[in-house]
């Protein structure tokens, strides 16, 4: 759930992410930890990379691609859905819509799924890009589309949560009266999470009983920005930001079952820059709104871990919420992180006169490996799929790295 003006983070399930090959087909991964099944070990090189479209000006989104046997799929502000081969760059096909795209696609053994600002869910087909079906909502549609069984589940912008019949019929849906780039996970049945019948609540809801189980207490938390979830074994994991009061930022555990907080840490958010002040927070929380796993956690062991919100990437106890390691940086850390073994990769950004990187830290204690630097930040984790580290950054750039040995 972003926030009012840009809900997104929350999380999912769906179709396994990584197999053999190297597929990753689910936002996040399983359980939305963040986490890969494949390690991946240096030295790395640029397999390839493209410029996707020219302009002085930032993008403001690329968000995560999926990547299913030889083929990476993704959807770009230039308003085209790109198919291009993993190995090569090639473009195997690309379809123009009808407006920017910020959703994340659903890949399935047939079709692709996305959406699009222009209101519509569009059905492709992998071979060749022809157009299946499509949808059509009463809004934009920056979400992330799954597919849980006999539903594809996608979200329209304080418009409704919509499950589709795998040939485009709509099923049900549930009311989303005002949440933006709204994210979400399914798991064990249940959606974390759904839009209640009122603005500011949201919680889990069972697709059995089509009910919620509970709402997170928004008046206790006081925040614009909720994260994309995690879940793992009985409990959920999130965080928010706060930009009214200050840069403050928030990390939750919640029992998955009956919605009592287990633990939660808020802090103060850290800019180390000297020429840092209220209208660079104010951008930068601006620049974070389309990135739908901007703060999303990662999960390992006995670790959840926060990164993208400041300065900083803070470990915390994943029962306890006691506070494990952090790790600073001269800019901040400009997007969510996924792991790998036991190595986390994340962006920092371009500010100031310090270059943009893409960051390797050591997960266990946070201690820094390497970093390489890149063309533009980074606006979301980087996905792993199996030797291959696969990003996009603000000047419209795409990478594909790649073990070298």
């Amino acid at each position: 759930m972003k926030t009012f003006f840009a809900l997104g983070a929350l999380l999912l399930l769906l179709s396994g992410c990584s197999d053999k090959r190297g597929d990753w087909v689910q936002f996040r991964g399983p359980g939305g930890q963040g986490l890969s099944p494949t390690r991946i070990s240096p030295p790395l090189g640029v397999r390839w990379k493209i410029q996707l479209q020219e302009g002085d000006e930032p993008i403001r989104a690329l968000n995560p691609p999926v990547v299913l046997g030889n083929t990476i799929y993704f959807g770009s502000e230039d308003g085209n859905f790109y198919a291009l081969d993993v190995n090569s760059g090639y473009m195997r096909w690309v379809f123009r819509s009808g407006a920017e795209i910020n959703s994340i696609p659903y890949a399935d053994d047939e079709k692709v799924y996305f959406g699009s600002k222009d209101g519509k869910l569009y059905a492709l087909s992998r071979e060749d890009g022809s157009e299946v079906w499509t949808f059509e909502t009463n809004s934009q549609i920056n979400s992330q589309v799954e597919r849980y069984g006999d539903y594809i589940v996608f979200v329209g912008d304080a418009d409704a949560i919509y499950f589709l019949s795998p040939d485009g019929i709509e099923q049900f849906r549930i009311n989303n009266p005002g949440w933006y780039n709204y994210t979400f996970l399914l798991s064990d049945d249940v959606m974390y999470f759904g839009t209640g019948p009122r603005v500011s609540q949201v919680g889990p809801f069972d697709l059995n009983t089509r009910e919620f189980l509970w709402f997170i207490p928004y008046h206790e938390i006081s925040a614009i920005w909720y994260s994309f979830p995690a879940v793992r074994q009985d409990l959920v994991y999130f965080g928010t930001a706060d930009i009214w009061s200050g840069f403050n930022l928030g990390y939750y555990a919640f029992d998955r079952t009956t919605g009592e907080r287990v633990w939660s840490q808020k802090v103060e958010g850290v800019f180390n820059d000297p020429h840092w002040g209220d209208l660079e927070s104010w951008r930068l929380f601006r620049r974070n709104l389309e990135m739908l796993d901007w703060m999303a956690p990662s999960i390992w062991r006995d670790l959840v871990i926060f990164t993208g919100g400041d300065h900083k990437v803070r470990a915390f106890d994943a029962q306890t919420g006691l506070l494990r390691w952090e790790t600073s940086f001269d800019t901040p850390v400009c997007s969510s992180a996924t792991i790998a073994g036991d190595r986390l990769y994340f962006g920092v950004l371009d500010l100031y006169g310090h270059p943009a990187r893409l960051v390797c830290l050591d997960v266990r204690d946070g201690s820094y490996l390497w970093s390489m630097e890149t063309e533009g930040s980074l606006l979301a984790a980087p996905v792993i799929a199996g030797n291959r580290i696969i990003f996009g950054t603000d000047q419209s750039v795409f990478y594909v790295l790649e073990e070298v040995f």
